[in-house]
């Protein structure tokens, strides 16, 4: 409990540090939230197109598949908003030697990533979902009662864990080939896949978003617990379960990397 503690504190700490950078160039700040926001317009404006040629897409309506697009942002801008900084991992802390820092100082090393950096930007994601679930409520597209309620945030951290665990795992390959930015970026790719059913994929791309990089879990298995009433146990139950095992996979992994790790050299 002390430990805890004592990290909570230093979070604080940490992240205030860095708030006060974020308020040294407001305009940036703005201008990245109303971008991230824009694009995500972009993508609901795509999904009208689509349903103005097509009346269904496999059995599901535009607000369905508007509430698991909005869905699939809750999730995604919660990892993005906490662990965006894993990317750096990826890209340029390894290559460049800057990974040292965190190995010479007595705290968590994960902790230590996640810690340094918020991305404000992620706010623009969570607004547009947050938007569109409450637009889908307005329409009845779903049902509103304590247990969906309890579902829904129990479903949001899950999913949010699924994403940090596979940006995570990706990363860590880094320890190996020094830069692995370009497999973490394709992997990552495959999330908006997960923002629509995925039964009109091929047996193929469904197989590799459920089990293999699992981002069917974050948006459309959950989501359909919510539009089609699903067992809560098949859809949020495993949903839960994998986030839990691709975190052990993933921290499990990241530990061996550290323990391989052998700074820049030149």
């Amino acid at each position: 409990m002390q430990k805890l503690k004592r990290y909570g504190r230093l979070y604080r700490v940490l992240v205030s540090q860095f708030l006060k950078t974020i308020l040294q160039s407001r305009v940036d700040f703005f201008i990245g939230l109303l971008g991230f926001f824009f694009t995500q317009i972009m993508g609901i404006a795509f999904l009208y197109l689509v349903f103005e040629q097509i009346p269904d897409l496999q059995g599901w309506t535009l607000d369905q598949l508007i509430f698991i697009y909005g869905f699939a942002q809750i999730p995604r801008g919660i990892d993005h908003l906490f662990t965006d900084n894993i990317w750096m991992v990826s890209w340029w802390m390894v290559i460049d030697g800057d990974f040292d820092r965190y190995m010479l100082r007595p705290m968590n090393v994960f902790f230590q990533v996640i810690c340094e950096k918020l991305q404000p930007d992620a706010l623009g994601e969570l607004l547009v979902g947050m938007i569109l679930i409450f637009l889908s409520i307005s329409k009845g597209v779903l049902i509103v009662d304590a247990a969906h309620i309890l579902c829904f945030f129990i479903s949001v951290s899950a999913g949010a864990v699924i994403y940090t665990s596979i940006k995570l795992f990706f990363a860590t390959i880094a320890f190996w080939v020094k830069q692995s930015g370009p497999f973490l970026q394709v992997a990552y790719n495959l999330a908006d896949f997960a923002k629509y059913p995925t039964e009109i994929y091929s047996k193929g791309v469904r197989f590799l978003i459920t089990w293999v990089i699992p981002f069917a879990f974050v948006a459309y298995l959950p989501a359909s617990y919510f539009l089609i009433e699903k067992s809560a146990l098949a859809t949020i139950g495993l949903e839960c379960l994998i986030a839990l095992i691709f975190w052990i996979v993933a921290y499990s992994f990241f530990r061996y990397g550290i323990s391989r790790y052998e700074s820049a050299g030149n």
